[in-house]
């Protein structure tokens, strides 16, 4: 299920059902908000690439929340090595409406610092090939340094939200309510998360009808 909701008014402004989450479900739901007289004024999402490609020109920022998320993969919620603890560390300081500057200064001093400890290989005794030794904390390094240029959209307009906690708060609701009806069919289901959703869309009154009409 893919929602797209206004954060500020707590409404669910469209959805859609599919079997995979991809790049062209995201452009249908673009082409419809806009046609139906929405304008797009930023995008906070979790970090799906076909997001930002679907509202491409559009102002996107990366959910912190999702971004803690992806670093936690590669470094556990409790690093065993210094490098994993500091990289959470500098990751949480996202939580604390750090700035641009600092926190990617500190991302680069991180980079400089654990060099050799990130490009650290092992070489495996039987096949004589050699491997990335810490490949996890590699790849959430790399995902860091990916996003970093999303972090931080919000900084250009308060309205911005810097967390899809609005949709992920919204979801957890969802799931309750589903899982009180075990072993409905996926049509049922859409059903009722169908209804769901409608309970938390707000319904057009005359003016708005006219705006968006």
């Amino acid at each position: 299920m893919i929602v797209c909701r206004d954060p500020k008014q707590k409404e669910n402004l469209l959805w859609s059902f599919t079997q995979t989450e991809t790049t062209y479900e995201y452009v249908l739901l673009r082409q419809r908000l806009e046609s139906l007289g929405y304008t797009i004024l930023s995008v906070t999402a979790d970090g799906f690439s076909g997001i930002k490609l679907a509202f491409y020109g559009i102002p996107y920022e990366m959910c912190h929340v999702h971004m803690e998320r992806l670093i936690i993969r590669g470094t556990t919620r409790n690093p065993q090595t210094e490098a994993g603890q500091v990289l959470l560390a500098l990751t949480r300081t996202l939580h604390q409406n750090t700035n641009k500057e600092i926190f990617e200064t500190r991302l680069n001093k991180y980079i400089e610092t654990y060099h050799d400890f990130l490009n650290k290989k092992t070489i495996h005794p039987l096949s004589g090939e050699d491997s990335w030794t810490h490949e996890d904390l590699r790849r959430a390094v790399f995902c860091l340094i990916r996003h970093k240029s999303y972090l931080f959209t919000y900084k250009q307009n308060k309205d911005i939200p810097r967390t899809t906690n609005s949709l992920e708060g919204h979801f957890r609701h969802i799931r309750r309510l589903v899982n009180t009806h075990p072993g409905l069919s996926r049509q049922n289901k859409q059903k009722l998360l169908n209804t769901i959703l409608l309970a938390s869309t707000t319904s057009p009154n005359k003016k708005r009808l006219q705006e968006v009409l």
